[in-house]
């Protein structure tokens, strides 16, 4: 069975290691914060959990699955001497070229996912994009990816970061919006559910019809009167968003937005 280590003990490192745990025998966890290094390990019960140092990790594993902050990335990759194992980072965004020069054989393992630690996500629905430094890396990659889904796809480094600039528009930045949706409902005495239906029916039409297809409301229209009505009931900050995407829409359908 494969040997693996797990460096990292967030979201994605959790659930990629829950998901593999079947798969492969993962011989560490490794982070910085002890409490979610020996959080994971108990889900993986024979797992030990490192947290001291990185150069605690073991030099002898098959695979390293490095899934930490991007900008620790280059940092753990250096402190691990094992150079025959196969290396591969689990960011969006930190280019493959990260592990060049500091190992031989490396490559990117990206779950196009939203992952929070204590809500389930069925990973044979997660797509996967990989990249190796050569063909039989891609191979492998390819591989243990899937272990976990049967949607993986090859994607390079400006690809990837590509397609990672639209998961965050398409997730975290519409996250953000429900939110915001959610403090203007409050406001008023309801709760986000009431938007359920509409948020339903609108990914629904995202996917028969496509989102520039299906797009409706008063930016689309046009009806500034409606607009500045929203504007007096949101605060500063939200009225500058409801604005700057009301102009945007209406500037992708060739609407004179100068009143607005």
């Amino acid at each position: 069975m494969t040997r693996a280590v797990v460096i990292g003990a967030g979201n994605v490192a959790t659930h990629l290691a829950m998901s593999l745990s079947q798969k492969v025998e993962i011989v560490q966890i490794y982070s910085r914060h002890k409490e979610n290094a020996q959080s994971l390990a108990s889900k993986i019960s024979v797992t030990p959990a490192i947290t001291d140092c990185v150069s605690e990790i073991v030099t002898d594993a098959d695979v390293y699955i490095v899934s930490v902050k991007d900008d620790a990335v280059a940092a753990v990759v250096n402190g691990v001497a094992n150079d025959s194992g196969l290396w591969v980072h689990t960011s969006g965004s930190v280019p493959m070229s990260v592990f060049a020069e500091r190992k031989k054989r490396y490559g990117v393992l990206y779950p196009l996912q939203t992952f929070s630690k204590d809500v389930a996500v069925n990973m044979a629905e997660v797509p996967f994009f990989v990249e190796g430094n050569d063909a039989d890396v891609v191979e492998e990659i390819t591989a243990l990816a899937e272990l976990m889904s049967p949607v993986v796809s090859k994607a390079d480094s400006q690809q990837r970061k590509r397609i990672h600039a639209a998961a965050v528009v398409a997730c975290n930045f519409t996250n953000h919006l429900w939110a915001i949706a959610e403090n203007i409902l409050k406001d008023g005495g309801y709760e986000l559910d009431v938007l359920m239906p509409l948020l339903k029916v609108t990914l629904e039409k995202a996917r028969e019809i496509s989102p520039t297809d299906g797009q409706t409301g008063p930016a689309r229209r046009g009806d500034v009167g409606i607009m500045l009505e929203h504007i007096k009931l949101l605060d500063t900050d939200t009225a500058d968003i409801y604005r700057l995407l009301s102009r945007s829409i209406m500037k992708q359908y060739g609407i004179t937005e100068q009143l607005l």
